[in-house]
This record gives structure tokens, sequence and C-alpha cells, in this order.
């Protein structure tokens, strides 16, 4: 299968460079999984689509401002992108540029408030960071680091950023992009659809390189997503396995929470497991047509990349034809496009 068979052409500026002042006013296009058909409403009518019983799942983890501008022993500039934290003092990071940054050379940033090691190489694209001065590294990243902006926004971030491109209910921090499908959830319309009767879960992936970064092979069986790490609780699984036994449908918000719940039904652990206990692991699973769904009776998720994992995914669910006739439709409607665009619920 080619990668440039999930192609599409898209305006530059129907890119989303900023959020909407209200989260849920976005647009939302619905679309019957079956026949493909689709309407146009907003994201705030989301209550309309879902009844009583049915299941929202949502990544609640929190995006950390990882991008650290640092300067080298030469006086030349570099950037730090901390993808992912092992301890107080060490990160693993890509380095830009990436030849500049040499295992032993020392970089300080803010002014001279922090001081930073290159420990070693990981890979062709990422560097081991050893934090030197008395900060941890999230003391560093708070203190002194911009929130991520995928590089189609074009332009630096401000302090608006570190509220809107981040959901209402994140909380554990380790996301190097948002989990972009929450954010137009706003605290009323969550309170309004429990008060419907729906079943809010969350849990944690991280968003790492996994969904970061673009695909390498033109042939799609041959690319390998890099492994993200999640977390979810026991009383979580109990509820989607009741949710499931009893035929209620279970719809993930984002694909970060559709790749969560595809690989622990197949590893089996929505049959086996504690309900005291929390469950870790890590993810490379990468979704594409010809793909089983075990778990997900719906997803919420906005338009992505070309060629991107994340299209491939929505393709594998709704099918590559009806995909691209949905995005087709979208482009000539005029919604707005990824991170800080509008979304689609697919039923």
């Amino acid at each position: 299968m080619r990668l440039d068979a999930f192609d599409y052409n898209l305006p530059p500026e129907l890119i989303a460079q900023v959020p909407l002042e209200d989260r849920a006013a976005s647009r939302l296009m619905v679309i019957d999984r079956e026949t493909g058909r689709w309407e146009h409403v907003f994201f705030g009518d989301l209550p309309r689509y879902l009844v009583a019983g049915d299941v929202l799942v949502l990544n609640r983890s929190r995006v950390i401002p990882a991008r650290l501008t640092v300067q080298r022993s030469t006086g030349g500039k570099a950037e730090l992108l901390a993808v992912r934290i092992l301890d107080d003092n060490r990160f693993v990071g890509i380095g830009s540029p990436l030849k500049k940054l040499q295992p032993g050379d020392e970089v300080t940033g803010g002014g001279g408030a922090f001081a930073c090691r290159i420990v070693e190489r990981h890979g062709d694209r990422q560097v081991l960071v050893e934090v030197i001065s008395e900060q941890t590294v999230m003391e560093v990243l708070d203190s002194h680091g911009h929130v991520p902006l995928p590089p189609y926004i074009d332009r630096p971030d401000d302090a608006t950023d570190r509220t809107r491109y981040q959901t209402v209910f994140a909380r554990e921090p380790g996301s190097i992009a948002a989990p972009t499908a929450g954010l137009h959830f706003d605290e009323d319309l969550l309170a309004l659809l429990k008060d419907q009767g729906v079943e809010i879960l969350t849990l944690v992936l991280h968003v790492g390189l996994g969904t970061f970064l673009p695909l390498d092979n033109d042939e799609v069986e041959d690319n390998v997503l890099h492994p993200e790490h999640f977390t979810i609780t026991g009383t979580t699984l109990q509820s989607l396995r009741d949710a499931r036994e009893e035929g209620r449908r279970i719809i993930p918000v984002g694909t970060t929470s559709t790749r969560v719940l595809e690989t622990i039904a197949p590893d089996g652990l929505l049959d086996t497991f504690d309900p005291r206990a929390s469950y870790e692991g890590e993810t490379r699973l990468f979704l594409y047509p010809g793909a089983d769904f075990h778990v997900a009776g719906g997803l919420i998720t906005n338009f992505h990349l070309p060629r991107s994992s994340l299209l491939l995914l929505v393709s594998a669910f709704l099918g590559r034809e009806k995909t691209l006739a949905c995005y087709n439709e979208a482009v000539a409607a005029k919604y707005r496009f990824y991170s800080y665009g509008d979304a689609m619920l697919i039923l």
C-alpha cells in the first residue's frame, strides 16, 4: 500500500493558526461509518449524537513546555525538544542542529539560569541530556521551556498556548503535542454529557515521537512507529469491560486514546486485570486500512496531515475513500485544519 494514496490538497489558509475563543464553537462533521454520509454541525452539538450509556474515553496527558532554546559554548544557538523525561535530571530530546551537539558538550539557557550536558546520542535523531544545574528537568522546562507548537503553526508560542494547547482535563505531564481531539471540550460540555448519562473515562498516553514524527517510508507497511508510554487503571478497565459486555458504544476521543484501547484489547488486558491496580505499557500500534478494531465503536478526531499515521488510523476506521471524501468536503466547506482546527465524529 502506497503512502501517497493518503494525500489530499489543502489550501494553506485553512490551517488554523490560533484557537477559537470558545472551545466548543469548533465545527463538527458527523459521519455515518456505514454510508459515509456527513452533516455539518458544531462541537457543542455533540450531545445530540450520544445517548445514555455511551462511553467517551479521554486522554488526560498534559503537554509540557518541551522546547528549550540553548546556547553552545561556541556562542551559537541550538534547540532541544524534550521528548521523554527519564528522571529528575535526565531527558531524551531531539537536538537541532544535531551535528553541533556532540557527547560531552555543555549548553546553557535562560541567560545562564540553567545548564545541560549532552551525554550520548540515541539513534539518528535523539540525544540523552543531563541537567547539571540545581533545577530538575521539569523545573527547567516550566521556567524556560516553550510550548512545542507544530511546525505548520507559523508563529512563536505565546502565553495563551500554555492553556489553549491543553485540554481542560489534562493532568499528568509528559506529552510533546496535545491530544487535539480533546481540545474542543470545555467544563460545561463535559458536565452536560455526564448529566445526559454519558460515561466519561480517562487514560494516559504521552504523545511522543510515535505521533509527532512523519512516516519515512513510501510503502505504508514498511513504517514502524516509535513507542509511546500509556497508563490505564483497573477501574477504567472494569468500566470498559462492562460497557463492552452490555453492548454499549465506546468512543475514544482522539487517535491516542484509540491506540491505547486497540493495544490492550488484543493483549487480553480487558479480560484479565485487577480492578485495584494500575497498568503501564508502551504501544507502537500502527493502524492502517485492513486493521481490525476491537473496542472502538466510534471516533472523535481532528483533521490530520496528509500521509500521516493519524490520517491512516482514521482511514482504517472509516475506509480510505470515505475518509478522503470527507476531507475534500471539509476543504470545500472551509473547515479549519490540524491541531487548532475543527473535528470529526464518526459513528
